[in-house]
């Protein structure tokens, strides 16, 4: 006996029919999607898809970064308390593919879980200035003080003949503050590493 094969049009998976030519038909196209080749060289050149995140374009006066919407111990209200500003699609022209499109974020510049932000190039130098100038120095301070006091002990020691001690040259430096860094050219242009 021979058993009947049964064809159930819901599982064929040749879309040629008539769900293909229904979609089709029932898309209405308003514009052209295709890349000119001048376009495609430009978007390989900002990294599209070199990269996880595609390179952000300069924005002048600001400086522009990525954030992320995941880290509880840096959220994303707290930068904007600071000064950083979601960078809309209109900011960025030609970004609109990029654009999220519902929730907290949208008409934001975004890539999952990261929304594309901006801050006053002045306020950004002023936070660097504090977290790679200031903050250090801060630190460096406190250890240089308790190697004072370790250096007065031993030296104590020393003379009782109980100890010798020596300094290498990077603890002795230590206390010795270095010129700050400049984090924009004098000139305020964003230099290159912006």
């Amino acid at each position: 006996m021979v058993a009947k094969r049964r064809t159930d049009t819901r599982l064929n998976s040749d879309l040629s029919g008539a769900r293909a030519s229904r979609h089709m038909r029932d898309r209405n196209v308003t514009q052209a999607r295709e890349l000119s080749d001048d376009e495609r060289v430009a978007e390989f050149r900002q990294q599209y898809f070199q990269s996880a995140l595609p390179d952000i374009p300069r924005i002048h006066g600001y400086h522009v970064c990525w954030l992320t919407t995941d880290n509880p111990r840096d959220p994303i209200h707290s930068r904007i308390r600071l000064g950083y500003e979601p960078i809309k699609t209109h900011d960025i022209p030609g970004w609109e593919h990029a654009s999220i499109k519902t929730g907290e974020w949208a008409g934001c510049i975004g890539v999952n879980e990261m929304v594309a932000f901006k801050i006053p190039l002045e306020l950004y130098e002023q936070y660097m200035y504090i977290n790679h100038h200031e903050q250090p120095l801060s630190e460096e301070e406190k250890l240089s003080s308790q190697i004072r006091e370790m250096e007065a002990e031993m030296n104590r020691e020393a003379r009782r003949g109980t100890i010798s001690l020596e300094l290498e040259d990077g603890t002795a430096a230590l206390g010795v503050a270095p010129e700050p860094p400049s984090f924009a050219s004098a000139t305020g242009e964003v230099p290159d590493e912006y």
